[in-house]
């Protein structure tokens, strides 16, 4: 009896847009403790895991913050921040406060942002969250840069996924940011920062269209100074109409 190959029917699969291959890759991905113990078996006592958020949003600052963890006290679950639930940070974040050998962040705000560009923020907010450790770090393990701090350092490409140090840095400052978008909401409630925590979502962005942008928007990001430009040209209309 002959045969031939079954066809296959086209795949009606929508294709999965650039943030679901993202997310697909890093929840692939196994956050270990690896680097840290190449850093130690180099000498290095204190290896400080580094990394920032809020570089995408429209409104407020970036976080950073550096962690120290414990290499005698495990803490299970450390991961990126982005693959956990907002309860599951928030215990995490407890648990890496009060275990943890030391732990700082820092923020640089939406002004500075926009005065020296938001890659150089997240830069310098990762630095001062560094200086903040006490003690003093002798090895850096840093989610994707490199920064001006007095001490060996390695740049980990989706460190926040494979590095327990880094991960556990993302959960504080992601963690930390939020606390601090949950405040401005109570200032600001037009622009529902309580959920999109500043970020370009359809809601923000009809309110940025509506009320035009705050103080702590940042002016320099092309959805704000297009929704600041839009009202500008409504007020002049309606001057002229009258």
């Amino acid at each position: 009896m002959s045969g031939s190959a079954p066809t296959r029917e086209p795949s009606s699969a929508a294709p999965l847009s650039a943030s679901a291959k993202k997310l697909r890759l890093l929840q692939s991905l196994q956050c270990t403790t690896a680097f840290e113990k190449a850093a130690w078996l180099a000498g290095a006592r204190l290896v400080a895991g580094v990394d920032e958020v809020g570089r995408g949003a429209l409104f407020g600052c970036v976080a950073a913050a550096a962690c120290i963890l414990n290499p005698a006290d495990r803490i299970r679950g450390l991961r990126d921040s982005k693959l956990l639930t907002p309860d599951e940070r928030e215990t995490l974040a407890v648990r890496i406060r009060q275990r943890a050998i030391a732990w700082a962040v820092a923020e640089v705000d939406a002004a500075r942002i926009d005065q020296i560009n938001i890659y150089q923020a997240s830069l310098l907010a990762m630095k001062l969250a560094v200086e903040r450790l006490d003690p003093r770090p002798d090895f850096l393990l840093v989610d994707a840069a490199v920064l001006d701090f007095d001490c060996p350092q390695k740049k980990i490409i989706h460190g926040d996924a494979l590095s327990a140090s880094i991960a556990a840095a993302s959960i504080l400052a992601k963690v930390h940011r939020d606390a601090i978008l949950r405040d401005w909401d109570a200032v600001y409630p037009q622009y529902g920062l309580a959920s999109n925590k500043g970020y370009s979502t359809p809601l923000h962005k009809r309110a940025l269209q509506q009320h035009g942008p705050c103080p702590l928007h940042r002016q320099s990001y092309a959805p704000v100074a297009l929704a600041s430009l839009d009202l500008h040209i409504d007020f002049e209309d309606e001057d002229i109409e009258c």
